[in-house]
């Protein structure tokens, strides 16, 4: 049995990738996307169709550039999250522009359109996880929509008070950055961390202790991994978000997979409940430099590609 094979028997393996073949291979619960992988899978022939579709959508039915732009990337990204969720048992992640990471009434309204147009093509809004910056607006916004049945990945996660924040929202999962955190260390501190001593590792283990702890419903699913190792230090995490990278090399490898946490190990921690308000939030969350840096270079990043994603649909538009 491989490795993946036994990380699956205890955490829910998610796909992180907009590339459906690679979906096929690999076999994930769930899978999720983001404007960089979807801007990554739209160079592929194979997918050619889902943008022409896209583009004839906002084509007929906007009614100025502006809503024919909003129609042209809403319809692409519910495009290749019907596709995935044609191959997937579980859910996909579809993520709402970061550009309304601190509008609360955008991030509901948006999320909504998102939600009618994967019902429209036949689909629950069960097996659909809208995707939310963690700001504080992003957990206002999910907790109004958790109201509605609208479930939320809160996703750009750096920190406890953001992950804290999201749960006491009632958001049905969070995706702490793994990855993006350790890049900062290595960074600021010019030297490698061992995985078990990974920042990003270690910031997983203590917001999944915390929530266990406490009787949080929030699931915890890592994400935005840089190696293997960092993945099999979060065995028995609820959930894992995974690059093809990583599961193809998962897939190959055999040998014991220990479990890293567990709830009923986390419920005796002795961890001290922290009661959360806006101030207390932002004082928390501005306290933590790296949380700070890094939630702001990632809402650029998402909206450096969704800005990218408009230009190569726009030149599409004026190809047909």
């Amino acid at each position: 049995m491989s490795k993946l094979e036994k990380l699956r028997q205890m955490t829910t393996i998610v796909a992180d990738t907009g590339d459906i073949e690679s979906i096929k291979k690999y076999r994930p619960q769930d899978a999720t996307t983001n404007p960089s992988l979807i801007l990554a899978a739209i160079d592929n022939p194979a997918y050619r169709h889902l943008v022409d579709d896209a583009v004839e959508h906002s084509q007929k039915y906007g009614t100025s550039s502006h809503e024919k732009a909003c129609l042209l990337i809403d319809q692409l990204f519910v495009n290749f999250g019907v596709e995935i969720l044609k191959i997937v048992p579980g859910r996909v992640s579809t993520e709402v522009d970061a550009r309304l990471s601190f509008d609360v009434e955008g991030s509901i309204h948006k999320a909504q359109t998102l939600i009618k147009m994967y019902e429209d093509r036949g689909f629950s809004r069960e097996r659909i996880l809208i995707k939310l910056a963690s700001t504080w607006e992003g957990g206002l916004a999910a907790k109004e929509l958790e109201k509605m049945g609208i479930h939320c990945n809160m996703t750009l996660l750096f920190s406890l008070p953001q992950a804290i924040h999201c749960a006491e929202s009632n958001a049905t999962l969070i995706s702490p950055f793994v990855g993006r955190i350790l890049d900062w260390y290595k960074a600021h501190e010019k030297r490698d961390f061992p995985a078990a001593e990974d920042p990003g590792v270690l910031s997983v283990k203590q917001i999944y202790d915390y929530f266990k702890k406490f009787g949080y419903k929030t699931q915890v699913m890592g994400a935005s991994f840089r190696s293997k190792e960092e993945v099999l230090e979060l065995a028995g995490c609820d959930l894992l978000t995974i690059g093809p990278q990583f599961l193809e090399e998962l897939s190959h490898e055999e040998g014991d997979v220990p479990r890293k946490l567990d709830p009923e190990k986390a419920k005796q921690a002795d961890i001290k409940q922290i009661h959360l308000d806006e101030k207390t939030f932002r004082l928390m969350f501005n306290d933590n430099a790296m949380a700070v840096e890094k939630l702001a270079e990632g809402i650029r990043s998402f909206t450096k590609a969704s800005k990218q994603l408009e230009e190569r649909l726009h030149c599409s538009c004026e190809a047909s």
